[in-house]
């Protein structure tokens, strides 16, 4: 004779189970650690303010 299982009980193993595959592939996929997350905003910053800065039109010579 077969073992007994709670159906319910089963249901829910397999769905939490599948849950945290799912939350497993998504941070494989899209997780980043907070400081990559700031180095690449610093870095963003940095590129910007550098191209700003080597304009040759500057938007407020264009307003005389």
């Amino acid at each position: 004779m077969g073992d007994i299982v709670n159906l319910r009980l089963a249901r829910k193993r397999k769905a939490r189970q599948a849950t945290e595959e799912k939350a497993e592939e998504n941070r494989r996929l899209h997780g980043r650690t907070k400081s990559d997350r700031e180095q690449e905003q610093a870095e963003r910053v940095n590129r910007d303010a550098f191209l700003d800065g080597h304009r040759l039109d500057r938007p407020d010579r264009n307003s005389e």
